[in-house]
């Protein structure tokens, strides 16, 4: 593979077409073009010194990720650093600001998106992963930063992926369970979701989870699809579940509310601005939209 060979790593960095993305805490640079976004992306040279990672090659294009301090963007700057993420309304056209994938994922093109996944998700793992666990050495980057080594005992570490299931709830009246959380604010709905044990299939962790979290038994668990969620290093993997009882007891630790919606129900909730649903990025989103059956407003940013 191509991360794994040094020399072609050093003339991919070398080669004038290269592009970086600069990663900082999960932010990168963006720049408005029109109602949309799109990454800035800088040559080698112009990187700060930083852990590099390869991407991976577009049309002969290679594309790295380097974590570093952001350097000054056309935004004022507090203490040298970019400013947080201005909204994307407030931002001229072609103006550069700092942003995460929360408030920038749907509005990046296809490329730009998926950049920026892999790069927040490897930074996460690699802040955490500087030393080696079975001796304490401080670790080293290899394959394009695909993996961490023990100088030590050359023990190999690679990027870790928790698996998580999110699955939408319906009764035999075809109503949704959307619930939130105590950490989010009133009116921010969503559908359940948990990871999964060691030892456990995804069917069983989605009955385990609505069990644990909302007292409601399901059946036929139907896998939809996945997502990457890099906050900071899980895989959702999307379900559709039977409810078979519909009495809510509350593990009020982990939800606040809990409400079964009819279509109209939901729209009419929307429309009146009470609930608010996942940014469309979302694969939680994805699951409401397919059961509703079309499109929905009322995000949450």
């Amino acid at each position: 593979m191509l991360r794994g060979d040094s020399a072609w790593l050093e003339r991919s960095w070398a080669d004038p077409a290269a592009r970086v993305l600069i990663i900082d805490d999960g932010r990168t640079l963006v720049r408005r073009v029109g109602d949309a976004v799109e990454a800035v992306l800088f040559a080698p040279r112009d990187v700060p010194e930083g852990e590099r990672y390869l991407l991976g090659v577009e049309d002969g294009v290679p594309y790295f990720a380097v974590a570093a301090p952001l350097p000054p963007s056309t935004h004022p700057e507090i203490n040298g650093r970019v400013v947080a993420a201005i909204r994307l309304e407030e931002a001229v056209d072609g103006e550069e600001f700092s942003a995460g994938l929360r408030q920038v994922g749907g509005l990046l093109g296809d490329r730009d998106a998926g950049l920026l996944v892999y790069a927040v998700a490897l930074e996460a793992w690699h802040s955490t992963h500087e030393f080696c666990p079975r001796c304490g050495s401080r670790t080293r980057v290899e394959a394009g930063g695909h993996i961490r080594v023990c100088p030590r005992d050359e023990s190999q570490h690679f990027p870790r992926v928790d698996p998580a299931v999110i699955m939408l709830v319906r009764d035999d009246q075809d109503r949704c369970l959307l619930a939130r959380g105590p950490q989010w604010a009133e009116g921010r709905l969503s559908i359940l979701a948990g990871f999964v044990e060691p030892g456990e299939s995804l069917e069983h962790a989605v009955v385990r989870e609505v069990a644990e979290e909302v007292g409601v038994t399901v059946v036929n668990p139907r896998y939809l699809g996945s997502q990457p969620w890099p906050f900071p290093r899980s895989l959702m993997l999307g379900f559709f579940a039977q409810a078979v009882t519909t009495d809510l007891d509350l593990d009020l630790e982990e939800i606040t509310e809990a409400r079964w919606f009819s279509r109209a129900e939901l729209l009419k909730a929307l429309q009146s601005g009470e609930v608010r649903l996942p940014p469309p990025l979302s694969i939680a989103r994805r699951l409401i939209e397919t059961w509703y059956g079309e499109y929905l407003v009322g995000d949450w940013v």
